[in-house]
């Protein structure tokens, strides 16, 4: 049977090229979206090239148009999604259609980390295996992911971890949950299942802080204000910030705005288990809202969807505690 697969462009290098000094630039026509050809008598290939932004151009509001996009072609009775991304904020944008979307048709992320006229250019073979795991049976159900490389990640896990490598897209601590290979998709895990949270617009003024020796509470008090929204905190380790920080955190606390936090550490989770002053115990005493499994980014667009959604008190607190609700 011939699988309906609606291919959703944004920009970024895989629809770049170099010019004549060396330097990535974006295209006037995007390359990749002229491969109507590809996978031909298996796909109905559909394409949309809804923006040409490099990919720190993005934001949530872009975000949530791909998501109602798909969710229109759902309902049209498509069998699964391809959308091209630039990487530097693919992951971001892969797990807000992970946290927004039904878990139902696949919805695969892929992109590039070499411009279409490079040596060893990986978009079109990206792009290509992408659409070759959306069309696949056995992605039904596994939430977004992400495709480059031949491998096969969540979107919730999934990071980029170099600056230049095609290798970049990594998934710390778990790994990939399948590869592609001889043009199909095989799932060697499964995805634990989640909820998904439906929203209608993006809230503003979410902010990401990292933390790091010798912080005080400036960044702090420069969010204490009646405009921020919310606050993802990357921790030291398992979960801890100089004590210099807490008065500040504390006047944001008293304002009712929601403190997210995680480690800022490549493996593992952030957890309540140190007992002195800033450490992980005192800080959830204090109310902050931990968040295990994701990175900064990550969470800083869960709390994010959480807050669209209306989220408040105990809900809130109940979507962000872990990175599987």
């Amino acid at each position: 049977m011939v699988k309906k697969i609606l291919a959703i462009h944004t920009g970024g290098t895989i629809s770049m090229s170099q010019n004549a000094q060396g330097e990535v630039v974006p295209n006037a026509k995007n390359p990749i979206a002229q491969e109507e050809t590809i996978l031909a008598g298996r796909v109905q290939l559909i394409t949309d090239e809804m923006f040409n932004l490099p990919s720190p151009h993005m934001t949530p509001v872009e975000m949530l148009k791909i998501k109602q996009r798909i969710d229109q072609a759902e309902k049209e009775g498509i069998d699964g999604v391809v959308i091209t991304h630039g990487t530097d904020t693919l992951e971001e944008t892969a797990y807000f259609l992970d946290l927004t979307l039904p878990n139902t048709i696949p919805v695969v992320v892929t992109g590039a980390m070499r411009s279409s006229n490079e040596v060893g250019t990986d978009g079109l073979y990206n792009f290509r295996s992408a659409i070759e795991v959306a069309a696949d049976d056995a992605s039904r159900g596994n939430g977004a992911m992400v495709v480059m490389n031949d491998e096969i990640h969540t979107a919730r896990y999934v990071t980029k971890t170099h600056t230049t490598n095609v290798a970049t897209f990594r998934t710390p601590t778990f790994g990939p949950i399948g590869i592609v290979a001889k043009n199909h998709a095989i799932y060697f895990q499964k995805l634990i299942d989640q909820d998904t949270c439906d929203i209608d617009h993006v809230v503003d003024h979410v902010y990401l802080i990292k933390a790091y020796a010798g912080m005080d509470g400036s960044l702090f008090d420069f969010l204490d204000n009646d405009q921020t929204a919310g606050v993802v905190i990357e921790g030291l380790g398992a979960g801890n910030l100089p004590p210099q920080t807490l008065p500040a955190i504390q006047r944001l606390l008293d304002r009712q705005i929601p403190l997210v936090l995680v480690s800022r550490c490549y493996n593992g989770v952030a957890e309540d288990i140190y007992d002195y002053q800033g450490g992980g115990i005192e800080l959830r005493k204090m109310g902050l809202m931990l968040c295990q499994g994701l990175n900064g980014q990550k969470a800083r667009i869960k709390l994010l969807v959480g807050l669209s959604a209306g989220l408040q008190g105990d809900d809130l607190k109940q979507f962000l505690s872990t990175a599987v609700s």
